[in-house]
């Protein structure tokens, strides 16, 4: 029973509008699910992927009117964004420079070119050098041009002030496997730490900076809520089982109807998901129209008018 990668990362957006101008517009992404937060129907739950709307590709926002997050420990500090080749690259730092956004240098981490940038609502990002390696589905409406379109997520970094009890968990109860570590970018007395799934290329990672004298981060606006990692939909039944047995807390099966879930939360406080591949964003719209409507999971439907209602315009 393994994971095989990161499935998804939902942060959180305080401008629906500008979210999805930026991800569709300046990153290229589809908008491959118009829907709502399902335990708080009055916000937005947009889902951004590739061509395909694959499972590891898709970055996902709440829209809640709240503060800007106060960056810290205890969270997930950057989200990675697979692309191929140092070409590739340079036109993303032209691209963003152009788009006034926030950016760094393309360096080298852990033996990957990386070039860091921010949304325009502080959303930390970067884009990474995948080599080729992992799955990559481009979209043939994107404003990028396929060679240079993101491939999907990967690494995530997040940040804890202690090791041992999230190793405990990420090798022990998820079965990760610890292959390297490296200094941390802002801090050369830090470490970050990798951890594998089994999967190919930065897809398959987690990255786990240790800062102990960072304070803890306050959740809001530019900060990411859960990261999600990919169980095989024959395994769901059998993580389940495996958190109850091992008495984890949890939030016990939840299907979100594109796909099931499992959260709980480590042991410094990064809330973790499991999430079952299938059945997909293509269950309940054709593949070719996805996101072009806001569409409901089944239980919510009778609610429509009313949730229509409470959303502002996109």
């Amino acid at each position: 029973m393994q994971l095989s990668g990161v499935h998804h990362l939902t942060a959180v957006s305080a401008d629906a509008p500008g979210n999805v101008r930026f991800y569709t517009k300046v990153l290229g992404l589809r908008l491959v699910k118009k829907t709502v937060n399902q335990d708080d129907v009055s916000a937005y739950h947009l889902f951004y992927a590739d061509g395909l709307a694959s499972p590891g590709s898709d970055i996902t926002f709440f829209d809640f009117p709240t503060l800007p997050e106060k960056h810290g420990n205890n969270s997930v500090t950057r989200t990675g964004f697979r692309v191929n080749g140092e070409t590739t690259l340079q036109w993303w730092r032209d691209r963003l420079a152009k788009a006034a956004i926030t950016l760094g240098d393309i360096v080298e981490r852990d033996g990957r070119l990386t070039l860091d940038f921010e949304d325009p609502e502080g959303q930390r990002l970067a884009l990474v050098d995948d080599g080729g390696k992992g799955e990559g589905h481009p979209w043939e409406k994107s404003p990028v041009s396929a060679v240079h379109q993101i491939r999907g997520l990967g690494p995530i970094v997040m940040t804890v002030p202690e090791l041992m009890p999230t190793e405990a968990v990420l090798t022990q109860v998820m079965a990760m496997e610890k292959v390297r570590d490296y200094a941390h970018p802002e801090s050369n007395r830090d470490r970050v730490h990798v951890y594998k799934m089994n999967g190919e290329g930065p897809g398959a990672e987690l990255h786990v900076a240790v800062r102990p004298d960072l304070p803890q981060a306050r959740a809001g606006a530019g900060g990411v809520h859960h990261v999600a990692f990919r169980s095989r939909d024959q395994d769901y039944d059998a993580w389940a089982e495996r958190l109850r047995s091992l008495r984890i807390p949890n939030s016990g099966k939840v299907d979100r109807y594109w796909f099931k879930s499992l959260y709980f939360r480590e042991p410094n406080g990064v809330l973790f998901e499991l999430a079952t591949d299938g059945p997909g964003f293509a269950v309940d719209e054709p593949l070719d129209r996805l996101g072009e409507t806001l569409v409901l999971p089944p239980f919510l439907e009778g609610r429509r008018a009313q949730i229509e209602a409470g959303l502002k315009p996109l």
